[in-house]
């Protein structure tokens, strides 16, 4: 009797340290996904002040050759750690890529206490609702063919 209560107890010891680690691990990929995320940011809005306008595709961000001395904006393209694929991209509405988000549809661990660049993330209820995206200041790029209509 004694021996199955023991093997009872550990087993719920273990499912409890099982909760604890995989809480564990989804908040260092949702602090991994902040990062990469704004890692993208930061390489479009580098583009986008060098450019005036935003790039084609997420690939532009690693090497622009058209320079004597070439331009990286983005080490390397990152992989959505929520997912483990590549991102989803927002596309600005003059063409070209202005942001990334997860495809994740999971609910973040993480509800607040943000940076201030992601105050936007507040209460957000998936992964992909936290969108990383550059907005220069000023009207929203397009707003004066929006206007017109």
């Amino acid at each position: 009797m004694a021996f199955l209560l023991f093997i009872a107890v550990a087993g719920a010891g273990l499912a409890a340290y099982g909760e604890i680690a995989s809480h564990a691990a989804q908040r260092e990929k949702e602090a991994e996904l902040l990062f990469r995320g704004e890692q993208y940011r930061d390489a479009i809005a580098s583009y986008y002040k060098k450019e005036q306008r935003y790039p084609g595709k997420l690939d532009e961000l690693l090497e622009d050759k058209r320079y004597p001395m070439p331009v990286r904006h983005l080490r390397r393209l990152y992989k959505d750690p929520i997912t483990g694929a590549d991102w989803a991209v927002v596309e600005a509405p003059g063409g070209g890529v202005m942001g990334v988000f997860s495809r994740s549809e999971e609910e973040p661990i993480k509800s607040g206490n943000f940076s201030t660049k992601n105050q936007g993330f507040n209460e957000k209820r998936k992964y992909q609702d936290w969108q990383f995206v550059h907005s220069p200041p000023g009207p929203p790029a397009g707003a004066e063919k929006s206007a017109a209509r």
